[in-house]
């Protein structure tokens, strides 16, 4: 694929993370913010992130902030949108985004959980939007989920997914487009088994954490969960299925103890306490160990 001209809306975390795999991979980028102050970083934190990755700084060079949006994205071929999870905020940009581009250039939004026809819905090209969910830190975790609506055309999808592959990314197609997408339903299904598992007292939350850390965590980034029920048989998934289901946790709506914790101003790290008391030094401590962890998994790829 020859060099497409990305433009990315909003500076901050995923939005600085998303420019610099592009650019790193050798395509110009205009990364738009309305804060002022975002966007007078965004170049020396992609610079800091090439740095500490051992990667080309100068790739931080092809990225230019603009503080306007029309001119942020009137040239490009590919437009992906990094704002906060706010649906109006979402829908004005692309209304916005809209008016100031070709009709070919095809756009992208990165929302982690929203359904991208709720987004997209008002558009007057509704064939050239679809919905790139990268992961954090964007640099690090290869996956980034593809989300076609039912007016999406193939050939949006087949360049997205070339795009995305062509940086180094793993593209992987949702074909319907559901809150949460593939991989945020799966995490949050684990999830809401293991805050069950907490408010019944059948363990506390570190216990938890160790169960998974210590069996079948270690399997999971060579072995998927479908692979593994393929390993041990089909017929003994079903049979542990039959047991063990009906006792899961199958409640529609949030965990109410989730919501005593939110209440109650046990909100995790950023209070201190959520399932478990964190002090700041145990907060930076896993922050770091999360991120040599990715480091050393992205090494083992290459």
């Amino acid at each position: 694929m020859s060099k497409a001209r990305i433009a990315v809306i909003g500076a901050g975390l995923m939005g600085h993370g998303i420019a610099q795999v592009f650019a790193l991979a050798g395509h110009d980028v205009t990364v738009y913010d309305a804060v002022e102050a975002s966007l007078k970083t965004v170049r020396d934190r992609i610079a800091e992130n090439l740095r500490d990755l051992d990667e080309d700084v100068t790739a931080y060079e092809r990225v230019r902030p603009l503080g306007d949006l029309s001119e942020a994205v009137r040239e490009a071929d590919y437009v992906v949108e990094a704002a906060p999870e706010d649906l109006p905020l979402k829908q004005k940009l692309f209304a916005d985004i809209e008016r100031h581009v070709r009709p070919d250039t095809i756009l992208a939004s990165n929302t982690s959980v929203i359904p991208i026809t709720q987004i997209m819905g008002g558009l007057e090209r509704r064939e050239r939007a679809l919905g790139t969910h990268w992961w954090n830190p964007p640099f690090l975790v290869p996956l980034v989920e593809v989300i076609g609506t039912e007016w999406t055309s193939q050939a949006a999808i087949d360049f997205t997914m070339k795009l995305h592959a062509d940086v180094g990314k793993t593209p992987a197609h949702v074909k319907k487009d559901v809150p949460g997408f593939i991989g945020n339903r799966l995490q949050h299904a684990l999830w809401r088994e293991a805050i069950s598992l907490v408010e019944r007292g059948i363990c506390d939350a570190e216990t938890v954490d160790i169960v998974i850390k210590a069996a079948f965590g270690r399997r999971l980034a060579v072995l998927g969960p479908l692979e593994n029920a393929d390993m041990v048989g089909t017929d003994l998934t079903l049979a542990i299925h039959r047991i063990v289901l009906p006792d899961i946790e199958s409640r529609p709506g949030p965990s109410p103890y989730l919501e005593q914790l939110v209440a109650g101003g046990k909100l995790g790290f950023k209070s201190g306490e959520g399932f478990r008391t964190w002090t700041p030094e145990q907060q930076t401590e896993l922050r770091a160990k999360v991120i040599r962890h990715l480091k050393q998994a992205r090494a083992q790829d290459v």
